[in-house]
């Protein structure tokens, strides 16, 4: 481990978790630096777009170290994931040995590390510092594969039949992300450390909201705030709107000039939460701009009497 990485604190993880815009809680950053400190795979969970992949992204620039992702996809094989051989290349060697009768070739000048494809997993094996190992999405893989992936985990080295075996230089930082789409097997999650990221609060989402974009006032970000908590709350959506689409969403109405929410806003610029036509469907048939602007505005209006009372009781 790198002294960079040895010696930083808890409170030194937080510091930078904030400077990289990213909102967390205690319970987030005491198991992402635990799973850090342990040298563990962290396993996150939690539904698309709530900041699992971001992670990853924060720790890389923390640690100023490479960020290597692996994406996963039904039918990913140990080829993909680890090495392949570069048989173009390969090819045209034995070619070029045929027309040179001197030239003797042995099975080293075709099967040496210079014609030897990196994939994501020897990447980060053979890294000179320890890098940030993103593997994206692994309950989209197959078990086969998982099963493959928990051996590589548990040791951190791989054995390629015409080098040898090569481990790793410095276990990475690794970080598996799941969308639950199907489940994990015991063995992987024995190995691992484990986060559950849910969707924010309208408090947490509101300071997202500020933090990434400042430009937003803080009653506009209250607002939208509100309205995607009330929308993921209320309706049964085959996609919930993500933190990324509610960004997406300030970030059109602030376009569009919007100081607050209003039903004809909402109506023009729904499509940037909800992202398919049975959603948006859904949304006209039970909600509507009308209702939900309704709903922030009480919302909004209970909070603040709450806020207002606890006021008057201090005082």
């Amino acid at each position: 481990m790198n002294k960079q990485l040895q010696n930083f604190t808890a409170d030194q993880l937080k510091d930078a978790f904030e400077a990289q815009g990213y909102i967390s809680d205690k319970e987030l950053l005491t198991t992402v630096y635990l799973a850090i400190k342990l040298e563990k795979p962290l396993l996150i969970e939690g539904a698309p777009g709530v900041g699992k992949t971001e992670i990853a992204k924060v720790l890389s620039n923390i640690f100023n170290t490479e960020l290597i992702r692996l994406q996963c996809y039904e039918g990913l094989d140990e080829n993909k994931a680890l090495y392949e051989w570069n048989y173009q290349r390969q090819l045209i060697k034995i070619q070029m040995s045929r027309e040179n009768a001197s030239q003797k070739l042995t099975e080293y000048d075709v099967f040496s590390p210079e014609y030897l494809l990196e994939r994501p997993l020897l990447k980060a094996i053979r890294a000179e510092k320890r890098a940030v190992l993103l593997i994206d999405e692994i309950d989209k893989t197959d078990e086969e594969f998982e099963a493959f992936l928990f051996e590589i985990l548990s040791d951190f080295q791989i054995s390629i039949p015409e080098l040898g075996t090569v481990t790793a230089n410095h276990i990475p930082i690794v970080i598996l992300t799941s969308n639950h789409d199907r489940e994990l097997s015991e063995g992987l999650r024995r190995r691992c450390v484990y986060l559950y990221i849910d969707y924010p609060s309208i408090e947490k989402e509101i300071n997202i909201i500020r933090t990434k974009i400042p430009e937003a006032t803080e009653k506009l970000a209250i607002q939208i705030a509100t309205a995607v908590n009330h929308l993921r709350h209320n309706l049964t959506l085959n996609k919930q709107p993500s933190i990324a689409e509610t960004l997406d969403w300030t970030r059109a109405l602030i376009a569009m000039h919007a100081d607050h929410l209003d039903p004809a806003l909402v109506k023009q610029t729904m499509g940037l939460l909800l992202k398919n036509r049975d959603d948006l469907l859904a949304f006209q048939k039970d909600l509507g701009a009308d209702k939900l602007c309704g709903a922030v505005k009480q919302t909004n209006h209970h909070q603040a009497c709450n806020c207002h009372g606890a006021a008057s009781d201090k005082g």
